[in-house]
């Protein structure tokens, strides 16, 4: 009997300080969209999504939209940091790329509670909305991560 106490709490000691879950529900304030200078890759299937949603062709939305990086593709942005998706709200929403679609479930915002903490007084949606439980967190994370580590 004390040998299963014993393993449930190395189980128990071997989770995440998530593993109770964590609430956010995106506010579509746009914060995470605007002022600050960055990269917001897309790939080709997103490409194809995006392009669809906005009723143009993949060639148009590329020279419209995108910018080339090292041979990866990035959403352009403004002068002031602004994605160029985003006008009173993100344009694209429905059919975001996965880097916005992950936010904030990334591994920088998770490394601690600490973080998660210092990410509640810039994004609005943490600790909001439904709760996440921790095996979609770290299926969304596991996603993120695979894309870009």
């Amino acid at each position: 009997m004390d040998s299963i106490k014993f393993d449930k709490k190395v189980e128990n000691d071997n989770l995440p300080w998530f593993k109770e879950g964590l609430k956010f529900e995106c506010q579509r304030c746009g914060r995470c969209c605007r002022g600050e200078p960055g990269v917001v890759w897309v790939n080709k299937t997103e490409v194809v999504g995006i392009a669809s949603f906005l009723g143009i062709t993949q060639e148009a939305f590329a020279r419209n939209y995108l910018r080339s990086i090292n041979g990866r593709f990035s959403l352009l942005e403004y002068g002031n940091g602004d994605c160029v998706m985003y006008d009173n709200g993100c344009k694209i929403y429905a059919v975001r790329p996965c880097q916005c679609r992950s936010f904030p479930f990334w591994k920088s915002n998770l490394e601690s509670q600490s973080e998660w903490e210092k990410l509640k007084k810039t994004c609005p949606g943490i600790d909001k909305g439904k709760l996440r439980i921790l095996e979609d967190i770290q299926d969304n994370l596991k996603i993120y991560e695979a894309r870009f580590g």
